[in-house]
């Protein structure tokens, strides 16, 4: 059944040609902006945070590639989600033979496999076209990396979740979806890689969840992680995956008392 609600999510999505041909022109854009950027920088300061250029672009061009697949500036089911609360229509959602976090995390997914396909790809093939992008070294490291995404849209998911659900108690979870995107912004490593973060302020970003949004791909991606390197990183992201489902079962599960007691 989840499967068919990731599938039918796909094809969602799928149907908003306009849109997705609007958000690869806007992260094509964005994405020559910024690695023009970071060509002017590294030119000055070579090996900055341990990348080379072609380290530092790729950088660029997968944060253009994964931008609207992990959310990292909202827009995903949350805001939906957040209506139906606001509106009562969750009690709907509630009373399917369904549970409500799994069937909102295969929607999810299947929005995020459109996305990174329909937004992701073009942008980082125009960049590996116009830029001395590095590459992965070996072919397997592809398939390391896509792992690593998917690992990362599922904590991304469980983080958006949370937030979805505080509309039970504040109606309007707006401020909360906000302060959301600029976390994920800032802790992901969008605006800037965290290795590039000095000292505690970087520990600290590197243990956050959003590292796995964005951060820890990247790195795999580059084959900065391999071995047992590696598999830590998929263990870092599994715990924060597992960790932050679980937080979100317990929220779900006094939310729905809450509207159970409103008679909701």
């Amino acid at each position: 059944m989840y499967a068919l609600v990731a599938a039918g999510s796909f094809r969602r999505y799928a149907t908003y040609r306009v849109a997705t041909a609007a958000g690869v022109f806007t992260n094509t854009v964005f994405g020559f902006i910024l690695a023009y950027a970071y060509t002017a920088l590294w030119d000055q300061r070579p090996g900055l945070g341990g990348y080379d250029l072609a380290q530092a672009l790729a950088y660029v061009w997968l944060g253009q590639a994964l931008l609207a697949a992990a959310s990292l500036m909202g827009g995903g089911f949350e805001d939906e989600l957040m209506e139906r609360i606001r509106t009562g229509a969750v009690v709907t959602d509630l009373y399917r033979p369904a549970d409500l976090q799994l069937w909102w995390l295969a929607a999810d997914l299947g929005r995020g496999a459109y996305l990174l396909l329909g937004r992701g790809v073009a942008p980082m093939a125009a960049g590996i076209l116009a830029f001395d992008v590095a590459l992965p070294p070996e072919w397997w490291m592809w398939a390391a990396f896509l792992a690593s995404v998917l690992l990362g849209l599922v904590v991304s998911f469980a983080l958006r979740f949370m937030v979805g659900l505080s509309a039970f108690w504040l109606m309007d979870g707006t401020g909360v979806a906000q302060m959301s995107w600029l976390a994920a912004m800032f802790f992901s490593g969008m605006l800037l890689p965290l290795t590039l973060f000095p000292g505690l302020l970087g520990e600290v970003a590197r243990a956050m969840p959003w590292s796995s949004l964005l951060q820890v791909p990247v790195d795999v991606y580059l084959g900065k992680r391999t071995g047992w390197d590696l598999v830590a990183a998929y263990a870092f992201q599994a715990g924060w995956a597992v960790a932050l489902l679980t937080l979100g079962r317990l929220v779900q599960g006094a939310a729905t008392r809450r509207v159970v007691v409103q008679g909701g």
